[in-house]
């Protein structure tokens, strides 16, 4: 099995994973947790994780020019992305976050342009819209998308934030891939996120009920702490030493298409030909962004 293949069942695995985190995540507040609160613990959780495996791993010496790129995607993937995303679903719905994360490989693609100069090929690019079209279809011919307008604005405006930095981090911190291995970039990361969000969020994680949590709860935060947080962020870098930014993004655009279909696991919904139509849609786009060929 080569690289390439490697790298994109990685990103799959991780949008795979975080496709579920919507609804997980959301069951938990604000009833059994805040949401400064979960950051701290799945930033904690993840952070001890990292280094605990750097321990078996090769030890690598960050180079002083480089600590700046470490704390810029610090600040942009392990803490305003993970605050904006967390605030923004207690706020808004799992529907509203899965439609705005489908913005975020357009936002990488262009920031891929901007900050790293990234080359327009006319094949990916149609790849993207095709992406775009059937994530969003998937969502405009779901006839149960109802949802309370309180709160949602602000909402779904935190859920953008979540979809900038995000594509910020990942266009940023494709650059340390290439420099030192997944484990150190992640222990390191996520020990700078851990300094960065501790003055406003350790008071709320002190403060969690842990007494009244029953099997499911435990089950539910052990999932966002190490699905969504420690193998999301292990196998996307991982993803991104093979494939480009814009390529990696682009698997964001599945995450409509898992709830869909946990919500047919769980008949709250039903197939229908329109959502096969919109899925494959979603496929081809992601074939067209991640072919290594590219034409002229």
């Amino acid at each position: 099995m080569n690289n390439r293949l490697l790298a994109i069942i990685a990103a799959l695995t991780a949008t795979s994973i975080f496709g579920l985190n919507h609804t997980i995540t959301k069951s938990l507040m604000p009833v059994f947790v805040t949401p400064p609160g979960l950051l701290f613990a799945r930033v904690l959780g993840a952070c001890t994780l990292f280094w605990v495996i750097s321990i078996f791993s090769k030890k690598e010496k960050i180079q002083k020019k480089d600590w700046s790129k470490f704390l810029f995607c610090s600040v942009f993937g392990m803490s305003v992305n993970m605050i904006s995303a967390i605030k923004g679903l207690e706020l808004s719905t799992p529907i509203n976050s899965s439609i705005i994360s489908t913005i975020s490989p357009i936002i990488v693609f262009v920031i891929s342009i901007i900050m790293i100069k990234e080359k327009v090929i006319k094949i990916r690019l149609i790849g993207v819209a095709i992406g775009f079209i059937g994530a969003i279809s998937i969502i405009l011919i779901n006839t149960r998308t109802n949802i309370n307008p309180e709160d949602v604005r602000s909402g779904n405006l935190l859920l953008l934030l979540n979809s900038i930095s995000y594509a910020i981090y990942l266009v940023a911190v494709r650059s340390l891939t290439k420099k030192y291995s997944v484990i150190t970039i992640m222990k390191w990361l996520f020990l700078l996120g851990l300094i960065l969000n501790t003055p406003f969020s350790i008071h709320q994680f002190l403060e969690i009920p842990w007494q009244i949590y029953d099997k499911i709860t435990f089950l539910k935060i052990g999932f966002v702490i190490t699905g969504a947080t420690f193998s999301v962020y292990l196998l996307n870098v991982y993803a991104l030493k093979t494939l480009k930014a814009s390529t990696v993004g682009m698997f964001i655009y599945l995450q409509p298409i898992i709830g869909i279909l946990y919500a047919i696991a769980t008949g709250s919904d039903n197939l229908k030909l329109t959502d096969i139509i919109a899925v494959c849609l979603v496929f081809t786009g992601i074939y067209l962004v991640s072919l290594k060929k590219e034409a002229n």
